[in-house]
């Protein structure tokens, strides 16, 4: 039998209730996912995806998105793929 090392750590409750429900979905447990992704840090040898920062202007924008300023609104799907393809 392999050896395992057992890992013990806080969630939010939520958050660890949304992932079992979409991990139930793929069939796979929590202890698989955290061993998936403490294999892919390995393998990337870092964090298996992009964490930054967001620079001055995207900063900007998410505020502003946030307070409901500046934002474009559309009256249905059809019209906003209607604007998005002109």
């Amino acid at each position: 039998m392999a050896k395992t090392a057992i890992i013990q750590t806080r969630v939010d409750p939520t958050v660890k209730h949304n992932a079992q429900i979409i991990l139930k979905k793929l069939n796979i447990s929590i202890s698989e996912a955290i061993s998936m992704y403490l294999s892919q840090i390995t393998l990337h040898n870092g964090i298996p995806f992009e964490i930054k920062l967001p620079n001055d202007v995207t900063a900007k924008t998410l505020k502003e998105s946030e307070k409901g300023n500046d934002l474009h609104t559309v009256d249905s799907v059809d019209a906003l793929f209607q604007e998005l393809d002109s």
